[in-house]
């Protein structure tokens, strides 16, 4: 239904353009042209999230057609190609949507997860930090959460708690956060924080990975919180049977 939705508003913009003469008429083939772009573009973003990447290039292959420079299409064909693991072409399409637009950033913010996944972590935080320091970004806390998450990839902890921490300070519930500093207070041997932050995790209702349970599990072994530790542990073989961290879990009980 979606997808009828669209195609229909696209067929009316194509009607708007088609009826415009003059310079009056130059200027609307632009305006929906960019439209058009726009519109393709979110289509785009919608099965890149559904993993449908080869649909998702075409969209964004007609967004580009209706308007070359519409920088948000090539910040998205960078997601699907980094998805791809084409990592030269993801490179080139983050680099020119911010080529096109500096101040996007949510573009940034991708491209340094982006650098950050392949090794190139001092890069990354550059991105970050220069997401940040736009004062118009509605969700800075995205890029604090991945600086601190990029910090901690590359072992530095007390970089990560600090941007993990501002992160919270602005979204007090952002689970990712809450679940990357029980991961630091884990590190820390800080066993009483970390659980604090589970604590808050289960709270909020967040549904935790397989990765957060096997912690969630080394955290209350620690606290040697029996009751605990055996909740979690059903948690994680009836949710993820098959996990790698379901395996661990049942190696250390032997």
């Amino acid at each position: 239904m979606k997808r009828v939705v669209m195609i229909m508003l696209l067929s009316w913009i194509a009607g708007c353009a088609s009826s415009g003469g003059g310079a009056g008429g130059e200027q609307q083939n632009t305006v929906d042209t960019e439209a058009s772009a726009k519109i393709h573009t979110e289509l785009a973003a919608l099965y890149y999230g559904q993993q449908r990447y080869a649909i998702a290039l075409d969209e964004l292959k007609y967004a580009l057609r209706m308007n070359s420079k519409y920088a948000p299409a090539y910040g998205v064909r960078g997601l699907v190609h980094m998805a791809l693991l084409e990592d030269r072409k993801a490179d080139d399409d983050f680099s020119r949507s911010l080529d096109l637009d500096s101040k996007d950033s949510g573009t940034r913010n991708n491209y340094g997860w982006f650098l950050c996944q392949r090794g190139r972590e001092k890069e990354a935080m550059g991105q970050f930090m220069e997401a940040v320091k736009n004062p118009l970004y509605a969700t800075p806390e995205k890029a604090y959460l991945n600086a601190g998450l990029c910090s901690r990839k590359s072992g530095k902890i007390k970089d990560a708690e600090t941007y993990l921490q501002q992160a919270l300070y602005i979204q007090p519930k952002m689970s990712e956060a809450l679940m990357g500093m029980a991961d630091i207070s884990f590190t820390k041997a800080d066993y009483a924080g970390a659980k604090s932050y589970l604590l808050k995790l289960a709270r909020n209702g967040a549904e935790l990975s397989a990765a957060d349970l096997l912690l969630a599990i080394r955290v209350e072994k620690k606290l040697g919180d029996k009751n605990a530790e055996a909740s979690y542990k059903l948690q994680l073989r009836k949710r993820f049977p098959d996990s790698r961290e379901t395996q661990l879990m049942l190696s250390g009980d032997r």
